[in-house]
Formats: structure tokens, C-alpha cells, sequence
């Protein structure tokens, strides 16, 4: 079940509260000769995706319509069919649009119910990356609006991407986040609605893609994994609308990211098969390498020892094939080493601690962005540890620490308490010093 944000929008527009909107059910089904006794809990189950039985959706758009001065559709308030607050398979563009802009405008407002949202799993969850696979496509992505999108808008979403995204590794997503959800409802939201034809539209969409999967990304790095699941569902959207295969296939690696950090590694695997499917020529050598990996990391979860080296092997061999200058901004992620710790922690796994090492010393000695470095070294302190290298490990685990300094995100955070875990369990004075600042560091609060 996810949250109504159509709904939540349109209350917002007509200015009534929760308890508000039920009085004025209540009283819409009296004159119907319907006894109806809702209160504001009622309203915020439907906020939360709850489907109101019988005539009532249609009450709410009566008394929404109202208090708005114009008539409203079930569609209009998420309610067009059962689960209507959900995903809607085929979806016309237009409808996906007024839906994604209404999630950004809730999470903007911080509502509870938005951003508290556990994550979908099973069919809901797979359902946008099948449609994203299969057809039909988008034969036109032409819209009459008021604001006339021009290239200077388009290049502007593109640099707002690249600012973001350096703000979320050096920073980190919870205080990245606000900022980009901000920009989100005050940029690209006028843009989506604005006039546009087929050609500028696709380049539009494929604009707004990118930074919609940055949004995810920070939801992701703070927790909200139900909000970083949308997020990313409506980048895919996006990247299909915008007929970029390599688009679709880079949000479905983060899909595959998320789905290993929930525990869900068949799902993982599934994904992962489907871009690499999919996007076929249009995938490039880091995107290609950076799928292997996890999938990687997944089949060692599963216990599939033997899958897991053959996908190994096919992350180091695509690796090898990347070049700087020849990928698009989106996969600038896949820096020299991050196979390479990938791979560490696929062999970690499998209990294969030499083969891991080697890897985890060569990802560590491979220049990385801030937040990258934070990764490598936690790979690494915990393979030290499982080697009984305790001296090294303390060494590498206080060197993480202070790179992890001045980063506001919940999974560096989830990084460092597994280190302390692990240095306690060793139960030397060493590595007691060790955890006691990791413990400090995370004193702070977030």
C-alpha cells in the first residue's frame, strides 16, 4: 500500500484539514439518506493508500470540487481504480507526471505518511521494471503548457544533477536531500507541465530522470526507503519516456543496490538481468561491470558459489573496458576500485579472505570521492579483522572515521557501527581505542 499523494495534494490545495474533509463526507452522504461517521483518522488511512469503500471517493471529489470551484475526476485524487494510490500500470504520460509532482510536493512538506512509507516488495515492486522492458513505448512526449521549455532549461537541470550529486558525496544525502526535493517542486515540476514537443520533451525527460534518481539516492542514504523506492520507480518512468535505454538500465542498478541492502538478493539478481537484457548496445562498460558486481554480492548471499565467480569475472572483464570521457554523467560513480570492493565483499562471502584482501588493498589504494573512501576502508578493517591483522585493522578503522567526518548519512553510519561491532568482538585494547571514536563520531547527531 503507498501513500495517496494526488489526494494529499489536492487537500492542500483546497485548504482543509483531516478533520475537515470527513465532516464534510459525512455530511455530503447524509444527503445522499447514507450513514457515515468518519474522523480524521479516517482521512489520514486514505492518505496512507487506504481505498474509502463504496460511493465515498466520489463524496470526496464532490466535496473537494467544491471547495476547489472545479470538478474533479477519481484520477484526479488517486482514487481512478482499487489500489489507485499505488502504481497504475500504463499510466499516460500526462497522469504519471501530475502523480510524480505530487509525491515531490509531500516529501517537500516532510508528510509523515510519505516519508515513513516502508518500501513495496513482490509484484509492486517488479511491475515498473517490467513495464520499463516491455512495450508499448511512448510514441510522443508533446505537451501544451505555459511555460515554453527551451535547451537553457534542459542544461540547467543537467548542471543541478552534477551539483547535487557532488553535494551527496561530500556531504552526504540527509543534507542533500531537502535541497534537491526543493529544487525538484520549484524547477523541474513547471518544466514537466510546461510546452514542449516530442524531441525537446524526450531530452526533458531524460533531464529530470537523472535528478530524480539523485532525490532516490538521498532518500535511500536516509532511510526512507519506501520514498527512495518511488524515486526511483518514477526515474524509470522517465527514462522511458525519454528513450534512453542507458538511463532506465543505470536506475535499475540502483534498484539492485537497494534490493541487496533490504535482503531481497533473488530480486537483486532479477534486476540486474533485466537491464543488462534490456539496454543490450546502450549499456556501457562501468554501468555493464557495476551490475556484475552486485549481482555478484547477491548469488555469494544465495550461497551460489559458482555463479558468483562467473559474474566475477564478468565485472573484471567489463572493467577493463571503461574509459573516462566515454560514459554519461549518471555512471561517473563507477570509479577505478569500485569493482574492485564489489568483488571484496562478494569473496568475503564466500569465506575466500586472501582473494578478498587483494581486492580490498586495491580498492583502497585507488584515489575515490569522499564518500567512496568511507566504503573501502569499512570493506577492508572488516577483512583485517577476520585475518586477525588486528594492528592494520585499527590502523584502517581510525583512518575511516575521520573521512566519514562532516557526512550526514545513515548508511556510512549503519558502515561504522559494523566496524565497532567488529573491533569490539576482537576484544583487544587495540581495537577498544578503536571503536571508542567510531563511538564518539556517532554521538552525533544526524
Amino acid at each position: 500500500m503507498e501513500p495517496n499523494t494526488l489526494l494529499d495534494a489536492v487537500l492542500d490545495d483546497a485548504g482543509i484539514s483531516h478533520a475537515g474533509l470527513a465532516a464534510h463526507v459525512n455530511e455530503a452522504g447524509r444527503a445522499r439518506g447514507m450513514t457515515l461517521r468518519y474522523e480524521h483518522t479516517a482521512v489520514a488511512r486514505w492518505l496512507k493508500g487506504q481505498r474509502p469503500r463504496g460511493q465515498v471517493p466520489d463524496l470526496i471529489c464532490e466535496v473537494l470540487g467544491e471547495r476547489l470551484g472545479r470538478a474533479l475526476t477519481l484520477d484526479d485524487i488517486g482514487l481512478g481504480s482499487p489500489g489507485g494510490a499505488g502504481h497504475m500500470p500504463g499510466t499516460p504520460l500526462a497522469g504519471f507526471v501530475d502523480r510524480a509532482t505530487a509525491l515531490w510536493r509531500s516529501d517537500e512538506q516532510q508528510r509523515p505518511h510519505v516519508v515513513g512509507a516502508a518500501a513495496v516488495t513482490g509484484t509492486p515492486a517488479v511491475i515498473p521494471v517490467w513495464e520499463w522492458e516491455n512495450p508499448p513505448e511512448d510514441s510522443d512526449v508533446s505537451r501544451h503548457g505555459q511555460v515554453r521549455v527551451s535547451r537553457s532549461d534542459i542544461e540547467m537541470l543537467g548542471a543541478a544533477r552534477a551539483h547535487y550529486e557532488q553535494m551527496y558525496r561530500k556531504a552526504g544525502g540527509i543534507a542533500t536531500r531537502s535541497r534537491i526535493v526543493g529544487f525538484l517542486n520549484a524547477e523541474a515540476a513547471p518544466l514537466l507541465r510546461g510546452s514542449y514537443g516530442d524531441e525537446t520533451g524526450r531530452q526533458l525527460h531524460r533531464a529530470t530522470g537523472g535528478l530524480v534518481a539523485v532525490a532516490g539516492i538521498c532518500a535511500y542514504d536516509s532511510d526512507a526507503h519506501g520514498l527512495a523506492q518511488r524515486y526511483f520507480h518514477q526515474a524509470l518512468r522517465l527514462a522511458k519516456a525519454s528513450g534512453d535505454r542507458g538511463l532506465g538500465a543505470y536506475t535499475i542498478a540502483l534498484l539492485v543496490n537497494q534490493s541487496l541492502f533490504m535482503g531481497e538478493y533473488r530480486q537483486a539478481v532479477a534486476f540486474a538481468e533485466s537491464a543488462l537484457r534490456a539496454a543490450g548496445p546502450h549499456i556501457t562498460p562501468a554501468l555493464s561491470a557495476d551490475l556484475y558486481a552486485m549481482q555478484a554480492k547477491a548469488y555469494a548471499r544465495l550461497g551460489d558459489g559458482q555463479s558468483a565467480l562467473y559474474c566475477i569475472g564478468r565485472a573484471e572483464h567489463e572493467a577493463e573496458y571503461i574509459r573516462r570521457g566515454q560514459e554519461p554523467a549518471e555512471t561517473g560513480y563507477v570509479q577505478p576500485g569500485l569493482v574492485n570492493v564489489q568483488v571484496a565483499e562478494a569473496l568475503l562471502s564466500l569465506g575466500d579472505l586472501g582473494a578478498a584482501r587483494e581486492h580490498a588493498e586495491a580498492a583502497v589504494d585507488t584515489p575515490a570521492h569522499d564518500r567512496g573512501r568511507v566504503h573501502r576502508l569499512a570493506m577492508l578493517t572488516q577483512i583485517e579483522l577476520r585475518r586477525g591483522e588486528t594492528d592494520r585493522a585499527v590502523a584502517t578503522a581510525v583512518e575511516m572515521t575521520e573521512q566519514a567526518r562532516g557526512m550526514e548519512s545513515r548508511r556510512l553510519r549503519d558502515r561504522l557501527r559494523a566496524v565497532r561491532e567488529h573491533l569490539v568482538a576482537s576484544k583487544c585494547a587495540a581495537t577498544t581505542e578503536a571503536a571508542e571514536l567510531i563511538d564518539s563520531a556517532l554521538r552525533v547527531p544526524l
